[in-house]
């Protein structure tokens, strides 16, 4: 199964322990394939910048390039030769649909609430989270 996960997805995985690390898990465990693309590893290593994730990295004794690396290990990448315009309240969304198009995915799980995931699917790709996700991937 092919996947894209949105970047507080990531986050989340790289973090804390939950869903979303299950997630990385499998894909570690080649379970299935994760596909990224550069603007999203672009948005990864400026969200782990943050203020507010500083402490939580320096308890692991990581630094945001270790775990942009780390995950970087685990994804193909692909380069959308277009970004189209679909969510316009937060463009950095688009390039989340942009990756899952270009990868041919079947999944892109996302904890966006707001606006990916009232979105259902795109061209076919259902978007989910990471609970559903699980389920989905559990199933086959």
């Amino acid at each position: 199964m092919r996947l894209v996960l949105d970047t507080n997805v990531v986050v989340a995985g790289l973090l804390w322990t939950g869903t979303p690390r299950r997630l990385l898990d499998c894909a570690i465990d080649e379970a299935f394939t994760f596909y990224s693309s550069p603007a999203l590893i672009d948005d990864l290593v400026h969200t782990l910048h943050y203020q507010k994730f500083v402490q939580r990295i320096g308890r692991f004794g990581t630094t945001p390039s270790a775990l942009v690396a780390q995950y970087s290990a685990l994804v193909t990448l692909v380069s959308p030769t277009q970004v189209p315009p679909v969510i316009e309240r937060d463009v950095d969304d688009d390039q989340v649909i942009a990756a899952a198009v270009a990868a041919q995915a079947e999944l892109i799980v996302s904890g966006d609430r707001k606006h990916l995931l009232p979105l259902g699917s795109h061209v076919g790709i259902a978007i989910v989270t990471p609970a559903e996700a699980l389920r989905r991937i559990g199933s086959e």
